[in-house]
């Protein structure tokens, strides 16, 4: 039967994107024999196609790397339109796994507790498992949400706590108020989505004038807050592990650093062969042009 959480992520998955995403998804998913693949980030909310699409896609059968997601580049132009995208593969099976708290990896229901867009899928039985995954990642996040948060409170106050949490837990450097940012520009996303994932777990709470009310035994609490302990203390080496592998491995990574750096600067950066082989063997030469660049623009000699 269906429930309240999963017709609301099968809305929110279907959400319509501009037509050359949809290409680029397909594409990529093709190219690396995907089933799925799902679209976030602020271009998913602005509808923008400047800067980096971000894109996930999901592959058939169990997971391959034990390090996971492999990260890529790529580079695409569609009917005159020039696409960039930061591509991260992994299994859909581990994708599910990670988004119902099976593993000890925090991102993924982390991520996708906010808004994604399923742009491209082999066919229905793909597209249910991923929404399956996309309501396991609410359900994951809002148990922990009431695990950490007050009392009694208003919905933000819940995916506020939630996302310091994680925040905190992961080898990142965020903004102050940053989780404020994502609720108030996905406001739409997040008004009852606690309760809609509350009620698909039969996790009891009182909602009075926007107060919401929690009744989970404090058994259960103490459970979800040991559950978290354990994960919280991995989260810093887990997301070292996967730079350090995505330093070595991540595909187009020149690119995509030359990219950002003349993004940034306004400095181009010629992607020579050596460079695109050996990037970060190649990065102190490019500082230095930039620094060099940079005097030359101020009036310095150098």
């Amino acid at each position: 039967m269906t429930n309240a959480l999963q017709r609301r992520v099968e809305v929110n998955l279907g959400a319509s994107v501009h037509p050359s995403v949809g290409a680029f998804a397909k594409k990529l998913a093709v190219q690396e024999c995907a089933e799925a693949a799902l679209f976030y980030g602020s271009n998913l909310r602005t509808g923008e196609l400047e800067g980096v699409l971000d894109f996930y896609l999901l592959k058939p059968g169990p997971q391959q790397e034990r390090i996971w997601p492999r990260v890529g580049y790529h580079e695409w132009t569609y009917d005159g339109i020039e696409l960039r995208a930061k591509v991260a593969v992994m299994s859909a099976e581990a994708f599910l796994k990670a988004a119902a708290g099976e593993l000890k990896d925090t991102t993924i229901w982390a991520r996708f507790v906010q808004p994604s867009a399923l742009v491209w899928c082999s066919g229905e039985q793909s597209r249910q498992r991923i929404v399956q995954s996309v309501c396991a990642a609410a359900e994951t996040a809002s148990r922990l949400a009431v695990a950490l948060g007050p009392e009694t409170g208003i919905e933000d106050e819940y995916w506020r706590s939630l996302f310091q949490a994680t925040y905190k837990a992961e080898f990142r450097v965020e903004k102050s108020g940053r989780e404020d940012s994502i609720l108030s520009l996905n406001r739409h996303h997040f008004t009852g989505l606690l309760s809609s994932a509350l009620a698909a777990q039969k996790i009891e709470f009182s909602e009075t004038g926007g107060i919401i009310e929690p009744k989970m035994p404090d058994k259960q609490k103490q459970g979800i807050q040991r559950w978290w302990r354990s994960r919280q203390r991995l989260g810093k080496p887990l997301n070292v592990i996967r730079l350090i592998k995505a330093s070595t491995t991540f595909d187009g990574a020149a690119r995509y650093a030359a990219w950002k750096v003349e993004r940034h600067t306004g400095v181009p950066v010629e992607l020579t062969p050596w460079r695109e082989k050996h990037p970060i063997l190649a990065a102190p030469g490019v500082l230095f042009k930039i620094w060099r660049a940079r005097r030359r623009s101020s009036g310095l000699k150098g």
